[in-house]
């Protein structure tokens, strides 16, 4: 699969662009996973978002956090596929280019992540290890992961 990648600062996104990404992580989030949360957490201003598109339709999404504002460590969070692409390696796709706009932006440092616990195996296949047992976020079981620096 093909995708079109799109990397931009909160402030560069197009109307567009930002509902978008909206809409595929409420669709994820709260509907699909069904937890009631607020996503909109007031981080998404001070980030840089990746997004995937398949055509006109967002497929899958990131945010890169800088160092800081979740973590002593950059971050990349509210990682997010569409149920269109799971299974296709669209997921793997997104955080190894993630992890590199992660790297290009902040520099490179470690990246934590905060990565419900069913996902543990799939962020270890990039380096991510476990450092915090396991926790409760929305109803979720949740683990936070460290990449050491590059």
């Amino acid at each position: 699969m093909a995708f079109t990648r799109i990397c931009k600062h909160f402030n560069d996104l197009t109307n567009t662009e930002l509902y978008d990404m909206l809409r595929l992580r409420s669709e994820v989030f709260v509907v699909e996973q069904n937890c009631v949360f607020l996503d909109q957490d007031d981080k998404d201003q001070q980030c840089h978002h990746v997004l995937y598109y398949e055509g006109q339709t967002i497929v899958a999404c990131s945010r890169l956090v800088p160092t800081g504002l979740s973590y002593p460590e950059m971050s990349i969070g509210r990682i997010v596929t569409s149920m269109k692409v799971r299974g296709t390696g669209a997921g793997k796709e997104l955080v190894a280019y993630s992890i590199a706009e992660c790297r290009r932006l902040f520099g490179s440092g470690p990246i934590k992540i905060g990565a419900q616990l069913y996902a543990e195996k799939f962020y270890e296949q990039f380096g991510f290890v476990r450092c915090s047992d396991v926790y409760d976020e929305d109803g979720i079981d949740h683990i936070k992961m460290l990449l050491p620096g590059a």
